[in-house]
């Protein structure tokens, strides 16, 4: 694992500073320069061009991934990242005009609710186009293991651009319409670092790639190999339909509250969805260099070699993002003492908490899914991501309205509780291979009494002062939790990168 340990350490480092500035934008620019409303535009903007690239990029996201090492050898890549670029734009041009079409119905649904949200309608299309090209050549990246510059990209320039156009916002040096069109110009700045940086890596060889990086197709390839074509353009047509269900799940709770319950809702709703979404941040980097790295043993049927990789992410996420969610969780009040306009936002208490388990069940699982779609038992999944997202439907349609935003929560994580159960049952048989051990039980086991620790210090020891509580049960119940799981060597890996920096 160390390629893996390397490059997800300096990943997770950049997405940390990236972090850093998303707190100081989030907690500190939004909530006191910012409406509610305007929160909550800016976030169903974004959430919108996130389910449009789902769907334009045809599934090559993944199909870079898993087809890569086919297309790879000593000599050359035959083009494949030709294709890489080029199938995504066709893929927007398509869903660009379906979108165009659905503008009256979509209007209707949104516009008693968040009007604000069909003025700015069309201005999703720009955002999406730029957001698809940074994650096609993020992934691309990934590929060629050299993921640290995208990385920076996505999590420290991206933030750092919109923290600039909110401040301009909010010094009313730019008007709504500018904070928007600044939105689209973020993204774009994002997407030419990114193929500038591919394009650099162009004709030079590294310790990865082999060979140099070729965008001219190789058609002799592909004629020679036809069954790998027929082969890539079925899971690629698989994909589109996997997209549009699995895709759709994750952003369903935000487009419910907003055409529920308002704008006003959706920005709450988009500040808990942001300290929930830290939960998860670690699996970001570990995945992007995992899942190479999966493919090609999926690919040489190496069972043995999948549990191991499997088991590493799963232990360390699940030691990792719980602690973070328990880190947030003790000293929630206090992160509400701080924030600006904190009484307005503190009303998500609990759907923090919420959406913070569902990014933990996220974090520790997504390798699962994973490993099933790059399997030859791809095609299950389909089905998987049908019941995701029906069950998201279904519970958003049914919880939004009766709870409101904690009802939006749950369905989050009711519906991705169902959705990982299933897929695990699903790709031990089928990919014969292991997903938990002992370690990892004792992991959730130790969370799961730190958890009830805090509960029941708040029952029978009632703050008296806001900082002195939060400091104090921090040392206790994180220090103390983190000193077990060092000493009882939960995570081999984790110790021994302490180990090395000590």
């Amino acid at each position: 694992m160390g390629v893996i340990a390397k490059q997800s350490i300096r990943g997770t480092i950049v997405t940390y500073l990236g972090i850093a500035v998303g707190v100081v934008t989030t907690f500190f620019v939004l909530t006191r320069f910012l409406t509610t409303e305007e929160i909550g535009l800016a976030r169903v903007l974004i959430d919108a061009a996130t389910l449009f690239i789902g769907l334009a990029q045809l599934g090559t996201n993944s199909s870079i991934i898993r087809f890569y090492p086919y297309f790879n050898d000593k000599e050359s890549d035959h083009g494949f990242f030709f294709w890489a670029l080029v199938v995504p734009f066709l893929g927007f041009m398509l869903f660009a005009v379906i979108y165009w079409a659905c503008r009256v119905p979509l209007g209707a649904w949104f516009g008693d609710k968040s009007p604000l949200f069909v003025e700015y309608y069309y201005f999703v299309l720009p955002i999406a186009f730029f957001m698809l090209y940074q994650t096609i050549c993020e992934s691309t990246c990934n590929v060629l293991m050299h993921i640290v510059v995208p990385r920076a990209v996505r999590e420290l320039i991206v933030r750092v651009g919109l923290l600039a156009i909110y401040l301009l916002y909010a010094f009313r040096i730019i008007s709504l319409d500018g904070l928007v069109i600044g939105l689209c110009i973020n993204y774009a700045v994002a997407a030419i670092i990114n193929l500038a940086y591919f394009f650099s890596l162009k004709g030079n060889d590294s310790s990865f790639s082999l060979q140099p990086i070729s965008l001219r197709p190789d058609w002799n390839f592909l004629r020679e190999n036809k069954s790998l074509v027929r082969k890539y353009l079925i899971y690629s047509g698989f994909l589109i339909i996997s997209a549009l269900t699995s895709v759709l799940a994750p952003t369903l709770s935000s487009f419910f509250v907003t055409a529920k319950m308002g704008l006003d809702s959706t920005g709450i709703f988009a500040i808990a969805t942001y300290m929930a979404v830290m939960v998860s941040v670690p699996n970001r980097s570990v995945a992007a260099i995992a899942s190479p790295q999966l493919a090609r043993a999926l690919k040489e049927e190496n069972h043995e070699e999948c549990s191991h990789l499997i088991g590493q992410v799963t232990r360390n996420m699940l030691l990792i993002s719980g602690f973070i969610l328990l880190a947030i969780w003790v000293n929630i009040d206090l992160i509400f003492h701080i924030l600006p306009n904190g009484a307005t936002f503190a009303q998500a208490k609990n759907v923090v908490l919420i959406l913070g388990v569902s990014q933990l069940v996220l974090a520790t699982f997504t390798i699962c899914l994973t490993t099933l779609n790059y399997s030859r038992f791809y095609a299950f999944s389909l089905l998987l991501s049908v019941v995701l997202t029906v069950s998201a439907l279904v519970l958003n349609n049914y919880l939004v309205p009766r709870y409101g935003m904690e009802g939006a929560a749950m369905s989050n994580l009711l519906s991705y509780g169902i959705y990982f159960i299933l897929s695990i049952a699903t790709v031990v048989p089928l990919c014969r291979i292991h997903v938990t051990d002992k370690r990892w039980w004792t992991i959730l086991v130790l969370l799961v009494a730190l958890f009830s620790i805090n509960h029941v210090w708040l029952m029978y020891m009632p703050s008296m002062n806001i900082w002195l509580d939060s400091i104090l049960r921090s040392l206790v119940i994180l220090g103390g939790g983190a000193f077990i799981a060092y000493k009882a060597k939960l995570s081999p890996e984790i110790n021994q990168q302490i180990c090395a920096i000590l």
